[in-house]
Formats: structure tokens, sequence, C-alpha cells
């Protein structure tokens, strides 16, 4: 079984502009106390991470509210630049996993509105927010009442592009009432 990890280190990641930056502290030492314990302060939308309902939507479904099921199964990897409208995006939905994972590109709203017509359940991106700058807020909207989640920060350089060569895993913590969560990303190659 060949694994690979597209998941950036927690406590050194991108930090989205305005988002808490991850920090830790080691508050016993085993010199000291006999055994190492460490703090973390995180923002649940540092590294990567995927998005709950409730990041955009008033009464939405929490982190722990979500159907583990859409974070793990088979996926595409597609490979895009730029901004990605519907027109690049519908030659990839035509022939694609439930799960679908962007190398390269940020998602237009035309874009997200395609995918929410689609059989999608999980669109991930390797930068830090689904969506272009202008269209940020409403990308996010459209996916998740769609019931698409959001999975950002991923870090695809090893893997290839293709319809159901992996496997995908990335489980969210169980964070009661949060707006997203950190997860461990991988990519199970699938013989």
């Amino acid at each position: 079984m060949h694994i690979i990890d597209i998941t950036q280190p927690l406590l050194s990641c991108e930090v989205y502009p305005g988002d808490t930056a991850p920090s830790s502290k080691r508050v016993k030492t085993i010199e000291r106390d006999g055994y190492n314990l460490t703090d973390i302060t995180i923002c649940v939308h540092n590294g990567t991470h995927i998005d709950a309902p409730l990041h955009f939507i008033a009464g939405g479904a929490g982190a722990d509210g979500l159907d583990l099921s859409a974070f793990y199964g088979g996926c595409t990897v597609a490979q895009f630049s730029g901004e990605i409208g519907a027109a690049e995006l519908a030659p990839v939905l035509a022939d694609c996993a439930e799960r679908l994972l962007l190398k390269g590109g940020v998602l237009t709203l035309a874009a997200a509105e395609l995918l929410a017509e689609s059989r999608v359940r999980l669109v991930g991106v390797e930068t830090q927010s689904v969506g272009t700058d202008g269209d940020m807020a409403a990308v996010h909207k459209t996916l998740l009442a769609a019931g698409i989640i959001p999975l950002e920060g991923l870090r695809l350089g090893e893997a290839e592009t293709g319809n159901g060569k992996y496997t995908l895993a990335a489980f969210p913590l169980n964070l009661a009432g949060a707006d997203g969560s950190p997860v461990r990303a991988v990519l199970v190659e699938r013989k």
C-alpha cells in the first residue's frame, strides 16, 4: 500500500490573513516533571482543514454533525491553474468521483454553481480558501448549501491526476459546534 500525506504541518502551516496563527508551548518536561506535555493554540481553519456549513450558514451543521462518509472514499485529482470557471470544470465532472481534489486553481462562483448540481460531496483545494478573492463567501455558501464540504490547504505535489487512482481519507476532529476542523488528509493509492 502506498500512502501520500497531503496535509500541511499544523504548527508551521500557512495561515489565512486574519486567522489566529497556531502556536505550541511545552508546559511539562521530562527533565522537570517526568513527562512531556504540550498545549497548542489553533484556529479551526489553520493548515489543512474542512469547513462545516456553520462557517457560512446560520444554524448549519458543525464539524461534529457531518456525515463522515464524505471524508473517505474514491477521489478524482484534477490539474488546473488560475481561476476555475464552469467551462474548465465541466469536462472533469463528466467522469468524477464523489470527492474532487483540485491541484492548482481556485473556484469561481460559476464553477461552484456547477459543482452544486453534480454528485460531488467534497471538493479540496491547495489554497487556504476554496473561492476567489471576489467570490469567497458566495463560493462557500453555494458549496455548503448544496452539501459539498470544502477541504482547504492541501499539498497535492506528489498526487497524480486522474479518476479512481486514490482513496481519500480526511476526517475532521469531533469538535462540537465548531465551524471547521483540522484534518490529517492522505491519499491511499488503489491497486
